[in-house]
């Protein structure tokens, strides 16, 4: 019952091992707290707010935010103060107003702050009865370990590219099979980033990062800066689109201080998660250079592109392609420390010009 309500409610495939554990939970009785973790676009908040609402017995209204024993944080600044804390806080010591509980998910759960982590530490060492939180975090690892130490952790893995599928058709009904299939392929096992790839304002950005791929290797002049502003630039018009969407949808209730944290945020996460489709895409490109050039050519992301896969794979030197990869995955990680964004990349095609040319990088 409990996993069939999970999965209708979520919309999101897969993810059998958390559901396996939250029918357990329903059956046996909740954990005062959970940690749901694991990559951003999988499903994490959705099946937060399906647990809650096999919890309070209302997953209509869980669904729509609703429950009067439901509390969804939702961070509106660049970290989880204090303050929200202590207002949390104050909410959960209140008795359950319909259900014979109340739950507490908190999103994006690893932008507390020092003195917001010591705040929720008391409740969740001390917590009443009655109430269940559950914290979403994409990179568990900056939560405190008192934290993490006191939650029951329910990991999210990436989507299967079948599931991404099927997921796109669903609920973009214009797209065919074939085009599905090919986003899915692109998106990495992750929803958030398939729904951007195809979003209609972002149509021809692969075809543009595929070509700034090639001419880092290409016999002619190359210049980093000029590729550092070609992404950055892209990245600032989606951080608009978002902005305007956080200000379309946003609570009336909210003050102009809070609407503004509320929009520079959905800007600032907008720039970052497109800089990292970015190098996910200039990534998936140098990896089916060397997929074609070891006889792997089913493994290719960009299998549309087969023909310029054989060129290059072909024209460049061993191991420069997966060199490049590894260059590209390790700018990746850096991005998850907050780097200063033109620095990083500017630096990051200077190297890819090394990596893939060393005597053309060497004269440019």
């Amino acid at each position: 019952m409990a996993v069939e309500g999970l999965t209708a409610l979520a919309g999101v495939r897969e993810q059998d091992g958390a559901k396996r554990l939250l029918r357990a939970a329903l059956a046996d009785g909740p954990a005062h707290a959970y940690l749901f973790h694991g990559p951003p676009g999988v499903g994490k908040r959705a099946l937060a707010l399906a647990f809650a609402g096999e919890l309070l017995g209302d997953s209509g209204r869980v669904e729509r935010e609703v429950h009067p024993d439901l509390y969804v944080f939702a961070p509106l600044g660049e970290q989880i103060r204090v303050d929200d804390i202590q207002a949390l806080r104050r909410d959960l010591h209140l008795r359950p107003f319909e259900a014979s509980r109340r739950v507490y998910i908190i999103e994006s759960a690893e932008l507390l702050n020092h003195d917001a982590s010591d705040a929720l530490l008391t409740s969740l060492e001390e917590p009443p009865a009655y109430a269940v939180v559950i914290l979403v975090a994409s990179r568990p690892q900056m939560l405190a370990l008192t934290i993490r130490s006191r939650c029951q952790h329910v990991a999210f893995t990436l989507l299967s590219r079948a599931a991404v599928a099927d997921w796109l058709l669903s609920s973009n009904p214009e797209l065919d099979t074939s085009d599905a299939e090919r986003i899915a392929r692109l998106a990495g096992g992750k929803l958030d980033r398939a729904a951007r790839l195809v979003d209609p304002d972002l149509a021809g950005r692969r075809e543009r990062l595929i070509e700034l791929a090639r001419s880092t290797y290409a016999p002619v002049p190359f210049d980093p800066r000029a590729a550092m502003r070609g992404v950055l630039d892209a990245a600032a018009a989606s951080g608009e689109r978002a902005r305007e969407r956080a200000r379309q949808t946003a609570d009336d209730s909210l003050t102009r201080r809070e609407l503004e944290q509320r929009e520079r945020r959905a800007a600032r996460g907008a720039e970052r998660d497109d800089v990292a489709d970015s190098l996910e895409i200039l990534a998936g490109w140098y990896r089916d250079v060397v997929a074609v050039a070891a006889g792997a050519r089913d493994a290719v992301l960009n299998a549309d592109r087969l023909v310029e896969l054989e060129l290059d794979a072909g024209a460049l030197p061993d191991r420069s392609a997966a060199r490049a990869a590894e260059i590209l995955l390790e700018t990746q990680r850096m991005l998850e420390l907050q780097v200063q964004l033109d620095l990083t990349l500017d630096a990051l095609f200077v190297r890819l010009r090394r990596a893939v040319r060393p005597q053309l990088a060497a004269n440019s």
